[in-house]
This record gives structure tokens, C-alpha cells and sequence, in this order.
């Protein structure tokens, strides 16, 4: 019996079923084929409990699938980027037939048309030819079309008289698409159609998917994005911002593509949207709220309309003098179809999701109850972690130049104590005056909290006193709440700060990064800091005293002047520092007791008068900077920096190669001169040779031949002969000396 059991194991192995899923390095792709690589087949079907021990859903290695998983194949919108790792192989193809080999090998198909509109073509046509195939079939076929809600964004109310009523999927055959969508309701119709003729063998689905958000987001990136930079004073809402947004955390959304290709559902159109009823306002004022400054600024359709049709003219001419710089510059990150998207004004209900389907929502209230984790995986996802880092050394040591140099190259913010100050002061008197406006009958700002306005005015009064009480300087206690206020603000916490030459002391840094009172515990492994601002990196200048000196006596007069840095004020400062930083009592010894160990840098160089070799030595230690990298203006200024040093570059090379050539050229010339001189040389040798060699022949000559000859040539001039020569001849013959 055991024996048989044994046998029969294998037979009940799960089956793998293969997946085609489009453009799978896009946001949609990949994140649902991602969560599908790690399900088993079927598993959607079992039981919660089942479902938990299974542990549907989770992540595993694309390079060890689990047994009887989905295995996902499909194509690229990059063809030339990184496939995904979960991807078993990437569909590559240049005719349709060729595609339509890879859509055959699958089991199930899906194709994602919410982003990429020029898939839907191409979805059309491959359901049409999957249809056309059917009887060459191995094994039944399923093929999904995900598709948006905009196809129902001009339905007409199931009631008028109560336009709250939800629509559902028992609606879909009443609704109307936005003008920018009718395509999408096209492709919709036809994927429907194919559907009816043989379920057995092919069967086809619609899900319309409410706007996807969550994993590094989509449709919401844009105002994610603008919140989190915290350039733009508030977040911006088109429209009344009283539009219902139907959403669905791309999780979520995965899993009902989960449950489809599990389940084989009996109704051919799928709502995707969660529980949520949010207006657009709620959401935006909820990202604004805990990503960025808290504030919403409302935009009209038309005002949008206007300012994109202005983007890219110059900014200050009359016609655009009634939009903000920050406006124009920021709607060109806003796609047509996104703006669409948050338009849309539907309320929806997933009525098969919940009586169907076994979802394991994520955030099945919607985005706004679930802005934590939303915002954590925005953040991870998109790597948008905060860099916080301290400078600290003696005075003239460079902090300020290495801090400035660190924010500049990573884009954090600079935190000093003169700025931190002067700002907490402005906004407590600004503050304390609102109050005084609203006590004496002016008009009370909306947004302003009294209470907090209230406690501002008495902490401005009470700092005041402090400081007459103390020869005009302020306490520390105030100076660490004005401190830990800034490092607590959203840009701080957004994307990291560096601490210029703060804090001073042991007592300082100690009260700057406590813990607050609610937060202390008793939890064993909880640590004793606030590890939202405890900097991750400690960065400690060493100079000696005498470079110190030197440094600053050798500044020029109008660096020194309205600043610190006069002879006495710098001797002053220098040894209060030493006089609070001793060896066994110090502000790193702070950092030590925690484990966050200084890193120590040499400073006394006078050749790096910048401390640009300790910047670049400091870049290394942090790493790759964890923002969103330079904006089109900083591309467009680091190329033009580039062209500008490769121009200076070809041009040093050019005038190089040119006074090489010269310089070849000289030499050729002053090298021929001296063979033409030495050649010179050698001829007039050869002619004082050959004239000493010939005088001997001469002299014979005229002594023995040209006497005769000169007589023989008179004789032919007198006589005329026939033939002169042979005349010559014989004359010579016969009057020839030593024949006589």
C-alpha cells in the first residue's frame, strides 16, 4: 500500500502554468507579475487558513521558483533595460506571428492597457488571433484585459435623484467612456466578445482597475513627488477637488488577477476598486499632511488647461504673469492621462471582489487609511531615504565648506545654528503678530491653529526674557527645541540634513537627540535615542591649532570682515572649543557610546584650501545619494558643464598637437639646413680633391698636347680642308713629339 502511495506522489504534484504578461518593466507589469511569480497555482482557492500556511504571495527567488508556481514570460517596453529577475524569459519578436508562438505556449495572457496606449492594438489583435486558434489548442486558454475605470467616467447616474448610488459590475454594459478612452472600451467589447463562442477551451476577462497606487506609485507619483521635494509651497488639487477616486493598492489589484487565473470566475467583467469613497481634496491633503508642508493649493480645470498650453514659453512675460514659476515648472511631470485620472468623479463597489473572491488586501479602505505603509513603500521602493550626517570640528577647520559641499552634492539641507535661529525667531514673531491682528478684530487666517499661535506668543516672550536675563544670548534648552523642531520638519525628514558644527557639547548632543517622553519605553532592545534625527554619519575635522591660526590670519580682508573670524573673535572661539572638548570629555564621545564611531579626517593641508580631497574622500564614505538625482535644469547644466570642460579639453589637445607639429616641423627644417650646409661641406671637398688630383694631367697637357694642338688648329683654319677632322688627325699624328 505504502508502495503504491509512493508511486502516485508524483502524479500529484502541482502543475506550473505559464503567464504572458505585456510590458513587464512598467510600473503595472511589473509589480502584479512580480506577486504572481510567487503563488502557486490554485492557491487562491483554499481556505484562509490554508492560505496563510501556504503563504501565498510571498516573494521568492526568480531563480529557484517554487514547485507549481507561475512562471511569467513577457515582453519589454525597454527592450535594451534589465529584465526583471522573477522573469523566466523575455518575448522578443519582430512579426506578430512570431508573438503569436509565444502566446500559444501560455496558459493565460495579460494584457495591461492603463498605461501604455499603444498596447491596445496589439492586446486587440492578439485576442482576435488566440481566437482564430482555438481548435489547434493543447490545453484551454485564458486571456485577461486589464483596463481603467475611465471607460465609466461619463456613465450616467443609476439614479439622478441620488447620484451617490455605486455602479457595478451588473452596470457595465451601461457605461460611457472619457473622450480620452474610447479605445480602451473598444478593446473591452472585443476581448468580451471572443469570449462567448467556446468557453471550454478559451475564456476571456475584463478588469477594470480602479487608479493604482502604492509600490514606488503610478498615477499618484506626481503628487508624492512634489510633496516629498517640498519645493512647492502646496500641494496641488485640480479641480473642486469633490471628485470620488475610485483606487486600489496595486497588491491588491494583483490579487485579483490572482484569484482569476485560480478561479475561472463565472462573470466575463471585474470591478478592481477598494472599499474607499475618497474625494481627490482627501487625498491630496492627506499626501500634503504627513509627506509634505500640510497645504493643498486648488487649480481649476481651466487654469491647468492654460498653464500647460504656456509651459515652455519664458516665465515674467505679461501672458503668463498669473502662474506661479513653481507651477509651471512642476506640471510638465503631469501626463494628459494622469490628469484624466484624477479627474474622474465615480463611485464604485466590488461587489463580485467580495462575494467572489478571496483577496488579501493590503489596504482594503483605500489609500488615505493606509498612507503609512503607502508613504514606507514610496519611499524604499523608489530608494528616497533621508541622509543625515554631522560636521563637527574646531573653528576654521572647514566645516561650513565641507557641509555646504556634502548638501550641494547629495541635496540635503545645510543646518546651521545662525540660520536655525533666525528662523524660528521670524516665524514666532510672524506668529505672535497674527495673534495680536486676531486679538485686535483683523481678519483670522483659516489655516492658523489659535492654540498653537498662542503658545508660540508666550514662547517668544519667554525666550526674550531669557535673553535679557543673559547678556542677549540664547539658553540651550531653547536652542535644542529650535533645533530639534528643524530636524523633525518634513524636509529634514524627507531627504536627510547636515549639521554644521552643532551640537557642541557632551550635554548637548545628548538633550538634541533624546528620545521624547511618549516615545520612551521599556522595551529591552529599544534604543535610547530619536532615531528619526540621530545622524548616521559623524564626521570629526582634526586640525592643529597653529595650522588653525595660520589659515585664518592669511584670509583676505574682505572674507574676514563682518564675520567671527578677526584675529581676537577667532582666538576666542578656538579656545572656547578646546576649553569644552577635552580628550576624556567630548561631543564624540557621545557618538562612541552609541556605536555611531566618528569618522576622523586630517584637515591640516594647506594645498586644499576648499577641502575639496576631504569632500570627495567624506562622498565615498556616505555613497550613491538617495534622491531623486538632478532635475532636467541640473542634467541640462551638468552636460553644459561637461561640453564646456571636453571643448577646453579638444582644445588643449588641438593646441598641443599644434605646437607638436610646429615643433616637428622646426626640427625637419633645422635638419635639412645642416644636411644642406654638410652636403655644402662634402662638395666643396670633393672639388678641392678632384682640382688637386687634376693638376698633374694639367700641366702636361699644356706643356706636351696644346702647343701641337694649337698649331694643328691654325694649319686647318689656313688651309680649309675637305674633312677638318681627319686634317687635324693627321696634322697630330705626324708633328706628335714622340714619334719624333
Amino acid at each position: 500500500m505504502s508502495d503504491s502511495e509512493e508511486i502516485e506522489e508524483p502524479v500529484q504534484k502541482l502543475r506550473s502554468k505559464r503567464i504572458f504578461f505585456n510590458n513587464v518593466d512598467l510600473y503595472t507589469g511589473k509589480n502584479i507579475s512580480k506577486y504572481l511569480s510567487s503563488c502557486i497555482v490554485g492557491a487562491s482557492l483554499e481556505d484562509a487558513e490554508d492560505e496563510e500556511e501556504a503563504e501565498v504571495g510571498s516573494v521568492h527567488s526568480a531563480s529557484s521558483p517554487k514547485e507549481g508556481s507561475y512562471r511569467i514570460i513577457g515582453t519589454m517596453k525597454d527592450p535594451d533595460a534589465k529584465p526583471p529577475s522573477f522573469l523566466a524569459e523575455v518575448v522578443s519578436f519582430k512579426t506578430r506571428e512570431e508573438l503569436l508562438e509565444k502566446l500559444l505556449e501560455c496558459d493565460i495572457i495579460i494584457y495591461n492597457i492603463t498605461e501604455d496606449f499603444d498596447s491596445i492594438d496589439e492586446a486587440v489583435w492578439s485576442v482576435s488571433s488566440l481566437h482564430t486558434e482555438i481548435e489547434h489548442f493543447d490545453s484551454p486558454k485564458m486571456f485577461i484585459l486589464l483596463s481603467s475605470v475611465l471607460t465609466w467616467a461619463k456613465s450616467k447616474p443609476l439614479d439622478p435623484d441620488d447620484t451617490e448610488i455605486p455602479f457595478t459590475e451588473d452596470d457595465y454594459r451601461r457605461r460611457k467612456p472619457h473622450p480620452n478612452f474610447k479605445e480602451h472600451i473598444s478593446a473591452e467589447k472585443v476581448v468580451i466578445k471572443f469570449g462567448k463562442t467556446n468557453k471550454q477551451k478559451f475564456q476571456t476577462y475584463v478588469v477594470a482597475s480602479g487608479l493604482t497606487y502604492g509600490m514606488g506609485e503610478n498615477t499618484f507619483h506626481f503628487l508624492f513627488k512634489t510633496a516629498w521635494l517640498g519645493e512647492a509651497s502646496a500641494l496641488h488639487c485640480f479641480g473642486t477637488g469633490t471628485n470620488i477616486v475610485p483606487t486600489i493598492h496595486i497588491q491588491d489589484l494583483a490579487s485579483v488577477i490572482q484569484n482569476i487565473c485560480d478561479g475561472k470566475p463565472r462573470t466575463r467583467y471585474i470591478v478592481a476598486v477598494d472599499d474607499s469613497q475618497n474625494s481627490l481634496e482627501e487625498i491630496v491633503r492627506c499626501i500634503s499632511y504627513y509627506l509634505g508642508s500640510g497645504k493643498i493649493r486648488k487649480i481649476a480645470k481651466e487654469d491647468y488647461d492654460y498653464m500647460r498650453q504656456v509651459v515652455g514659453t519664458k516665465l515674467g512675460t505679461n501672458k503668463v504673469e498669473r502662474i506661479a514659476k513653481e507651477d509651471a515648472l512642476l506640471i510638465k511631470d503631469l501626463k494628459q492621462n494622469e490628469f484624466d485620472s484624477l479627474l474622474v468623479n465615480l463611485r464604485m463597489e466590488a461587489m463580485f471582489l467580495k462575494e467572489s473572491m478571496s483577496i488579501r488586501w493590503v489596504a482594503e479602505t483605500g489609500l488615505v487609511d493606509a498612507i503609512d505603509r503607502v508613504i514606507k513603500e514610496f519611499k524604499e521602493t523608489r530608494g528616497l531615504l533621508p541622509m543625515r550626517a554631522c560636521v563637527l570640528g574646531p573653528p576654521g577647520s572647514g566645516k561650513s565648506t565641507v557641509a555646504a559641499a556634502l548638501c550641494k552634492k547629495f541635496k540635503l539641507h545645510h543646518i546651521t545654528m545662525k540660520e536655525v535661529i533666525d528662523e524660528t525667531m521670524e516665524r514666532l514673531k510672524q506668529s505672535a503678530a497674527r495673534l495680536n491682528q486676531t486679538d485686535s478684530g483683523g481678519d483670522e487666517d483659516e489655516e492658523e491653529d489659535d492654540g498653537k499661535a498662542q503658545e508660540d506668543s508666550e514662547l517668544l516672550e519667554q525666550i526674550n526674557d531669557s535673553k535679557e536675563a543673559n547678556d542677549g544670548r540664547i539658553e540651550d534648552s531653547y536652542i535644542i527645541k529650535f533645533f530639534r523642531e528643524k530636524l523633525k520638519s518634513m524636509p529634514c525628514q524627507n531627504q536627510g540634513f547636515v549639521l554644521d558644527g552643532f551640537p557642541k557639547t557632551y550635554e548637548q548632543a545628548k538633550d538634541l537627540f533624546a528620545l521624547d517622553d511618549e516615545d520612551e519605553g521599556d522595551e529591552p532592545n529599544k534604543v535610547n535615542y530619536d532615531t528619526t534625527i540621530m545622524p548616521e554619519a559623524v564626521i570629526a575635522l582634526d586640525a592643529s591649532d597653529p595650522f588653525l591660526k595660520e589659515r585664518i590670519m592669511n584670509l583676505p580682508e574682505e572674507v574676514v570682515q563682518g564675520t567671527h573670524n578677526t584675529e581676537q573673535g577667532f582666538l576666542r572661539r578656538l579656545q572656547d572649543y578646546r576649553s569644552v572638548n577635552h580628550e576624556d570629555d567630548t561631543v564624540l564621545n557621545y557618538f562612541d557610546e552609541l556605536e555611531i564611531h566618528p569618522e576622523h579626517f586630517d584637515v591640516n593641508e594647506k594645498t586644499d584650501v576648499k577641502n575639496e580631497a576631504i569632500v570627495e574622500k567624506i562622498s565615498t564614505a556616505l555613497g550613491e545619494p538617495r534622491n531623486y538625482g538632478p532635475t532636467p535644469e541640473e542634467k541640462e547644466e551638468i552636460e553644459r558643464a561637461a561640453a564646456e570642460v571636453k571643448m577646453r579639453k579638444e582644445a588643449e589637445e588641438r593646441a598641443m598637437k599644434e605646437r607638436h607639429e610646429a615643433d616637428e616641423a622646426a626640427a625637419l627644417k633645422q635638419r635639412q639646413e645642416e644636411w644642406m650646409e654638410r652636403l655644402e661641406e662634402v662638395r666643396r671637398q670633393e672639388r678641392e680633391v678632384l682640382e688637386a688630383q687634376s693638376m698633374p694631367l694639367r700641366n702636361f697637357l699644356m706643356k706636351h698636347v696644346m702647343p701641337t694642338l694649337t698649331k694643328g688648329l691654325i694649319e686647318c683654319c689656313e688651309v680649309r680642308p675637305e674633312d677638318p677632322v681627319d686634317y687635324l688627325a693627321e696634322f697630330l699624328f705626324q708633328h706628335n713629339p714622340e714619334i719624333d
